[in-house]
């Protein structure tokens, strides 16, 4: 249920909080005090138009993006003033958008990136050549060699490796066939099934919906709605998605 800030109810037992989150990118003020929280094996998408906040929110999550107020907190710690590094030594693990992965690098080596920094976890680079079995056999090409959607499996290993409690993934669908898009989706359960905390940017809506246990849109920067698939009706989600007629409020979850 939303909250009156346009957030949800803060739980005690959240795996992770966003408390008033304010970030700026000069003067522009990117992210408006937004609020949320994720669970453990939960799947939070956050949805909006291009130039909403999104990407911008998941990189202040991850450190790369200084806030200008309000509070991160993982397990209970606020890690607001956390390094990326120690942030992803915690638990907190980024797929950023464009994937950022050493082009001129193998595979493999990029994989030993993420498990430089690996927690104790079910996830090794092992078990990722087993969630993408095609990995195996390339694992000594070089990543700058392969499609958009093998470098996205590789971005998302990577991230995996370091067997985070907290999942940012960062516009998965960008770019990608339709058909890459379902297979990279169809992951996620693997994911949550470890307990592990996904929270989801994404543009296509109807693929968000598919695989979120709950929805939050940003527009402008700031909470426009918060709810359930189930709860959320199309007409709701596109007046938060593109900022028409926002003066109504929604009996569950709800326009901000």
């Amino acid at each position: 249920m939303a909250s009156s800030s346009g957030g949800p109810t803060p739980s005690h037992d959240s795996l992770f909080e966003v408390r008033g989150l304010s970030v700026f990118h000069g003067q522009l003020r990117a992210v408006d005090d937004v609020s949320f929280s994720v669970g453990r094996g939960e799947v939070l998408a956050m949805i909006g138009a291009n130039g909403a906040g999104k990407s911008t929110l998941l990189r202040t999550i991850a450190g790369l993006h200084d806030a200008s107020s309000g509070s991160i907190l993982f397990e209970g710690r606020d890690v607001s003033k956390l390094a990326p590094h120690r942030r992803v030594a915690a638990g907190i693990s980024l797929v950023p958008e464009g994937r950022r992965l050493f082009t001129t690098m193998t595979l493999e080596e990029n994989l030993q990136v993420g498990a430089h920094f690996a927690r104790k976890g079910p996830f090794s680079i092992a078990k990722v050549y087993e969630l993408f079995d095609w990995m195996s056999d390339r694992r000594r090409q070089r990543v700058g060699q392969f499609s958009g959607g093998e470098q996205q499996a590789v971005a998302i290993g990577r991230a995996l490796v370091t067997n985070p409690q907290l999942l940012l993934l960062d516009e998965l669908s960008l770019g990608l066939a339709p058909i890459v898009i379902e297979r990279i989706y169809a992951l996620i359960p693997e994911v949550v099934s470890h307990g592990i905390g996904v929270l989801l940017v994404e543009q296509d809506v109807t693929q968000a919906l598919a695989v979120a246990d709950r929805v939050h849109c940003l527009l402008e920067g700031s909470t426009s709605l918060v709810g359930t698939p189930a709860q959320l009706t199309s007409h709701q989600i596109e007046r938060a998605y593109f900022g028409s007629d926002l003066s109504g409020t929604a009996s569950s979850g709800g326009v901000a």
